[in-house]
């Protein structure tokens, strides 16, 4: 499991001070890019010249209100882990340690010249095996 820590700010939100729902993309896949960057990768992830990482599938479900000025701290899981694709688990806590969101990306490998499915770079799928968790 990754965890990442965020502020929500005013900007973060509606006028009534609560996180705009679609903002919550925006932290799940700022906390993606840590992750990522966590695995210190020999090859830059975004900008190199063998592969591509789209979502094709993305969901999220809102229980609680996260508030400006709150921390909200991301816990991703790697839940499953195909040749070609991965899907992420994302749990969003308040301060108060209570669960405001959870969400789901899924992610495929694809070969950057055709666009077709290709299998996950060893070097990343050893990194998100790390973060595996069956559900």
């Amino acid at each position: 499991m990754f965890k990442y820590k965020r502020r929500i700010n005013f900007y973060d939100c509606d006028p009534a001070g609560i996180l705009f729902y679609g903002r919550v993309y925006l932290i799940c896949h700022e906390a993606y890019e840590m992750m990522l960057e966590s695995f210190n990768l020999k090859e830059n992830f975004w900008t190199n010249d063998k592969f591509l990482v789209p979502i094709i599938h993305s969901e999220a479900k809102y229980r609680k209100p996260l508030l400006a000025g709150e921390t909200a701290e991301i816990e991703i899981t790697v839940t499953i882990l195909k040749d070609s694709s991965f899907e992420l688990t994302y749990l969003i806590k308040n301060d108060k340690n209570e669960i405001t969101n959870n969400v789901r990306t899924v992610h495929v490998f694809l070969n950057k010249k055709d666009w077709k499915k290709t299998k996950i770079d060893e070097n990343v799928k050893e990194k998100l095996e790390a973060h595996f968790v069956e559900l």
